[in-house]
């Protein structure tokens, strides 16, 4: 596995803050949402809960009279709605005197202490309309509501309505177990989307980062040998005078190899990253491959037989291609002649060496794979595979007749030829 660069590692880790970010702002918003949805939950089910008890009190109150100072209660046995209350009872009060419990239809255990009831109907009397309060029953906090029944014209008895809110106060518990894990479900798959996301955001700058990288191996790899080529020939012509006119004229074909190999690295670079469009300009490929090869340092091995072909083509990045071919037979065909052919559409270069294993023969032109035929920094196959497909053709290794390595670079030639 490769080791991650510092640069990748900064991205890796900014992808991670933008998946934590993400997810925290959607908690915050899930959270002040859910917030909101139970408090309107709580509010409506006490809202409710009122209601109910109110409406029922409202209704019994009305069912509820004096006749000459008598309360009649008969109709709270026959009506529905003291059926379907949960607690029932009737307060009533002589003038300037305590409440006391006319009527409870369970029992007067089923129904608040003294204390509340003296409290309840206080209330009553101050506000002379039907009101809601809390007491205890046994310890359990019960939701009332009292409705005053006149007697002419001050209120001579209160219609007292109970229901207990633990099965509303359930459902809202339930209601906030819901939303919490429901939020916390949120939360993790909005995390991950922002994980999804981001690596998608981010993928292009590790592609680039990729390519830099790319670009710095495959720099170093082009320019290695003609620099060490080219310190040998000023080292060799400064110890020989004699020498001296013919190092020249080798340092100066180098330092054109050197100015046209930059020349190349910069298109190829401008073009993987988006910045330029390849230019295919009509050339003759017999002639670019004898210039490439006239142009290594030791072409002594190799043996050239052309005919005359056209393509439409980078001249920089083709002559790339071959110089890597021609490179890598030379470097792995173990010192055996090198043979180079150049057809209409297709440039062969074979060596005479032990060959490629069937199964390397598609892995060594990926990047930065190393074996056989590759040039030691998995790089040289891989330029020469991606400037093929750059001119829509192909590049490929097979074992050539009698043994050795056959590499070709197959390039669509022009309509009309």
């Amino acid at each position: 596995m490769t080791p991650r660069t510092p640069a990748v590692t900064r991205v890796h880790r900014a992808r991670w803050a933008m998946t934590v970010l993400f997810a925290a702002t959607t908690a915050a918003c899930l959270l002040v949402l859910a917030v909101l949805a139970a408090r309107t939950d709580g509010r409506s089910r006490t809202e409710e809960l009122d209601n109910g008890v109110s409406h029922r009190a409202d209704g019994l109150a009305r069912t509820t009279y004096f006749d000459r100072g008598v309360l009649h209660l008969d109709a709270l046995s026959d009506d529905d709605l003291a059926r379907s209350a949960e607690m029932l009872g009737v307060l009533q009060a002589p003038e300037h005197a305590r409440p006391q419990i006319r009527y409870a239809r369970d029992s007067r255990a089923a129904l608040p202490d003294q204390a509340a009831l003296d409290e309840i109907w206080q209330q009553v009397q101050h506000d002379q309309e039907t009101v809601l309060v809390s007491a205890d029953v046994d310890g359990r906090e019960y939701r009332w509501a009292a409705a005053p029944v006149w007697d002419d014209d001050r209120i001579g008895a209160a219609v007292l309505v109970g229901a207990d809110p633990a099965g509303s106060l359930a459902a809202h518990t339930h209601l906030l177990h819901w939303l919490a894990a429901g939020c916390a479900a949120l939360v993790l798959a909005a995390a991950a989307v922002g994980h999804l996301l981001s690596g998608r955001a981010m993928r292009p700058a590790l592609r680039g980062l990729e390519q830099q990288e790319q670009f710095l191996a495959e720099a170093a790899h082009e320019l290695r040998t003609p620099l060490a080529t080219l310190r040998l020939v000023v080292e060799g012509g400064s110890t020989s005078p004699a020498r001296a006119p013919e190092a020249l004229d080798e340092a100066v074909k180098l330092i054109d190899r050197l100015g046209r190999l930059v020349t190349g690295l910069l298109a190829r670079a401008r073009v993987e990253a988006g910045t330029h469009d390849i230019e295919l300009t009509p050339l003759r490929l017999d002639q670019l491959v004898e210039q490439t090869v006239e142009e290594m340092p030791d072409y002594t091995g190799v043996t050239l037989i052309t005919e005359a072909a056209i393509v439409d083509g980078d001249p920089e990045l083709l002559a790339q291609a071959v110089r890597n071919l021609v490179e890598n037979a030379l470097r792995h065909g173990g010192g055996t002649p090198v043979d180079v052919s150049v057809t209409p559409g297709r440039v062969a270069i074979r060596d005479h060496g032990p060959g490629v294993p069937a199964k390397d023969r598609t892995r060594v032109f990926e990047r930065r794979a190393t074996g056989p035929a590759s040039t030691g920094t998995g790089t040289g196959l891989a330029i020469v595979r991606w400037v093929a497909e750059l001119h829509g053709g192909t590049a490929q290794l097979s074992l050539a007749p009698g043994g050795g390595t056959l590499a070709e670079l197959l390039l669509p030639q022009p309509t009309g030829t």
